[in-house]
C-alpha cells in the first residue's frame, strides 16, 4: 500500500477543493525552492523480523553498559531496588495515561497524590504538582512562576546552578523581556556580596542550587531572609537524595523548590526520560504550573481523588495558562514514588550518608596521587572537584578504556577550568572500585 491510501479520484477532488485545479500534488510544495526539495529517498530494502532484531542487538552491543561510573553533573548512578521495576512493569501502571477523565482514573490519581505527598515530605514544602519534564524545565517553570507571583521581571541566578539548566533557562526565555543577572560562586559557594549588590525591589527571584554544580553544600537561610526583605522569592534547585541529611529547602526559607528526580529510582537510560519535581509554599499553589491531585470523599463518604488544579493550556485556559510546555511524567513519577516508599525516610538518610562517606574516602585516595589537587574550600555532598596536572579529556579517554568513567571535564562549560574535573560518588561505589579508580588515574597521569 502506498503511503497515501486514497484513490486518484479522491486525491483530485481534495486538490480541487483547496484550489489546485491542475491536479498536480507537487503544487502543494511550490513554496519550497526546487534545490531544497528531496526528489527521492534513499531507503534500504525492508528486512525480516529476525534480521531487524539481529541488527538492533548488534547496535546495542556497541553501548558500554558495564562501566564503573564516577560521572555526575546532575545525573547519578544510584541503586534501584528490583521491586521498582517489578511494580512499575504491571500493565495497569505502564499503560495508564494522564487522567483527563479523573473519575475513571482513580488508581493513577492516587499514585500521583502519593507522589506529591512524598515530594512534600522530602522537601519540607507544603504543596507539590504532579511532576514536570525534567530538572531544567522545572527550574524554568519556577522562574516564570516567580515572575507571575511578584509582577516583576528581574531574575538573579547563581553561577553554581547547573549550566545545562542555565542554558535551558536562557533558551526558553530568549523572546521575553526578562532581566537576567548571573552571579559568580565564591570558593564554591554562592557569592553573597554580588547577590546583594543586584538584589532590589525589581527582583522577582533569586535562583540557587544546593548542592551546586560543583558539589558544594551551602546554607541559604541568610540569602532567603534578604530576598524576602525586598519582596523577592527564593527558588532552590536541589538534589533529592542529599535531603536525607541536608537542610530541606523549607528549612532554608525557599519559596519554590525544584529538582531532577532521576536519582529517585529512574535509570540513567542514556539520557532519559527523567523527572522534574516542583514544590511550593501553600500561598503560591495557584501560581504553580501543571496538575495537582487532591483527596476528597465522594457522595457515599468514600475516599476519592480529583484533579484539584489543572492549569495548562489544553484545559481551555489558552493565554491564561500558567504554562504551555509543562506536563507530568506520570510513569517516571510512579517510579519515584515506589522508590521513596521502598526505602523510606531512614533509607534515604542511609543512602545519603553512604554517598557522603564514600565521596570523602575518594577524596582521601585521590589526594594521595602526585599532582592531583582535591579542592576543599567548601564542604561537599557526593561530588567534588579535582585539579589535574594533565588534560582531563586525555585522562578520561584512558580510563574509559579501562572500564571507568572518571568524571566530567569542567572546561567544557567553564573557560577558566580546563584543568578541572568533577567527580561523583554514589552508594553503589565500593571501596575497592574507588581504590582501582585512584590507581587507574595515577597510571593515566604518570604511567
Amino acid at each position: 500500500m502506498s503511503y497515501i491510501p486514497h484513490a486518484k479520484c479522491d486525491q483530485q477532488k481534495m486538490l480541487e477543493e483547496i484550489g489546485i485545479s491542475s491536479g498536480n500534488i507537487d503544487e502543494l510544495f511550490s513554496g519550497i525552492p526546487e534545490e531544497l526539495r528531496a526528489l527521492s529517498f534513499d531507503l534500504p530494502q525492508g528486512r525480516s523480523e529476525f534480521e531487524v532484531e539481529k541488527y538492533i542487538k548488534g547496535l546495542a552491543k556497541k553501548n558500554a553498559t558495564d562501566l564503573v561510573h564516577f560521572l555526575g553533573g546532575g545525573f547519578y548512578d544510584h541503586y534501584i531496588p528490583a521491586a521498582v521495576d517489578a511494580i512499575v512493569s504491571r500493565p495497569e501502571f505502564y499503560t495508564a495515561y494522564t487522567p483527563y477523565q479523573p473519575e475513571a482514573s482513580q488508581g493513577t490519581l492516587q499514585a500521583t497524590y502519593e507522589y506529591q505527598s512524598c515530594i512534600c515530605r522530602l522537601t519540607g514544602m507544603e504543596a507539590s504538582n504532579a511532576s514536570l519534564y525534567d530538572g531544567g524545565t522545572a527550574l524554568y517553570e519556577a522562574a516564570m512562576m516567580a515572575l507571575r507571583a511578584t509582577g516583576r521581571n528581574k531574575i538573579i541566578m547563581d553561577g553554581g546552578v547547573n549550566p545545562i539548566y542555565r542554558k535551558m533557562m536562557y533558551s526558553y526565555t530568549t523572546n521575553l523581556s526578562i532581566e537576567f543577572v548571573e552571579t559568580p560562586v565564591s570558593h564554591g559557594q554562592s557569592d553573597r556580596d554580588r547577590i546583594y549588590e543586584y538584589l532590589d525591589d525589581k527582583t522577582a527571584a533569586v535562583i540557587l542550587q544546593n548542592p551546586n554544580f560543583f558539589g558544594a553544600i551551602d546554607d541559604h537561610v541568610d540569602i532567603a531572609d534578604k530576598c524576602h526583605s525586598y519582596g523577592a522569592l527564593l527558588v532552590e534547585s536541589v538534589y533529592p537524595i542529599s535531603l536525607g541529611i541536608l537542610k530541606t529547602p523549607r528549612e532554608m526559607g525557599a519559596d519554590i523548590t525544584t529538582g531532577e528526580g532521576q536519582s529517585l529510582g529512574i535509570p540513567l537510560s542514556f539520557g532519559g526520560p527523567y523527572l522534574g519535581f516542583m514544590a511550593v509554599k501553600k500561598d503560591l499553589v495557584r501560581k504553580m504550573p501543571g496538575r495537582i491531585v487532591g483527596a476528597t470523599v465522594d457522595m457515599n463518604g468514600k475516599r476519592s481523588y480529583v484533579l484539584t488544579l489543572q492549569t495548562r493550556e489544553q484545559h481551555i485556559r489558552r493565554e491564561k495558562a500558567n504554562s504551555n510546555i509543562c506536563s507530568n511524567e506520570a510513569l517516571c513519577a510512579l517510579r519515584a514514588l515506589v522508590y521513596m516508599t521502598m526505602i523510606g525516610k531512614e533509607g534515604i538518610k542511609k543512602v545519603a550518608q553512604l554517598c557522603l562517606d564514600k565521596a570523602e574516602y575518594a577524596k582521601q585516595k585521590l589526594s594521595e596521587i602526585k599532582g592531583v589537587e582535591v579542592k576543599r574550600s567548601s564542604p561537599t555532598f557526593n561530588e567534588f572537584i579535582v585539579r589535574l596536572p594533565k588534560d582531563p579529556n586525555m585522562v578520561i579517554g584512558k580510563l574509559i578504556d579501562k572500564g571507568i568513567t572518571p568524571g566530567f571535564p569542567l572546561g567544557r562549560y567553564y573557560a577558566d577550568m580546563e584543568d578541572y574535573m568533577l567527580i561523583a560518588v554514589t552508594e553503589k561505589r565500593t571501596k575497592q572500585e574507588i581504590v582501582v579508580f585512584a590507581g587507574a588515574l595515577e597510571e593515566a597521569l604518570w604511567g
